[in-house]
């Protein structure tokens, strides 16, 4: 039924800014732009929604929306993060092109499965360029990781703690 991700949507705060940052720093095509000054509904707004083009053909998308306050602020890696698959030898050459262009830039973190380097987009969001280990594939695969029955535990220990 689902056939893959289209496009993910996040609020911008410039327009010409975060294009610098994923067109100009990671590389992605500005594929689209759509300006809205009608909502479906008929609510006049002025809105720009732009779309920037992953290799495979999905899009990361941002809108900037001057009429609608929204609170921008750094983002934590565990409240949101956008992580965008390269293959490993882009890691290091990526680091030091964050840090000549003077962003903030972690890593690389070895988490098993990955490998990651993260930076922060001028909205505050969290990018991290991703590299598959060999070991990926079976530590994403359901029938031997044991996903579901470490979910199931993490509730159960959830509820005990609530009743305590």
């Amino acid at each position: 039924m689902i056939k893959g991700l289209h496009h993910n949507a996040y609020r911008c705060r410039d327009s010409e800014e975060t294009r610098q940052f994923y067109e100009g720093f990671l590389g992605l095509t500005l594929a689209g732009t759509l300006w809205i000054e009608q909502t479906k509904s008929g609510r006049k707004t002025d809105v720009l929604h732009t779309f920037y083009r992953l290799d495979d053909g999905s899009y990361l998308a941002f809108f900037e929306a001057p009429d609608m306050p929204f609170d921008f602020k750094p983002q934590h890696d565990f409240d949101l993060h956008i992580a965008l698959e390269v293959e490993r030898k882009v890691l290091e050459p990526m680091m030091i092109k964050g840090r000549q262009a003077g962003l903030e830039v972690r890593g690389i973190s070895d988490h098993h499965f990955v490998e990651s380097i993260y930076f922060r987009d001028p909205n505050g969001y969290v990018i991290e360029l991703t590299a598959k280990q060999p070991a990926h594939d079976s530590h994403m695969d359901p029938a031997i990781n044991r996903a579901r029955e470490k979910l199931d535990q993490w509730q159960a220990v959830k509820a005990k703690a609530a009743t305590h």
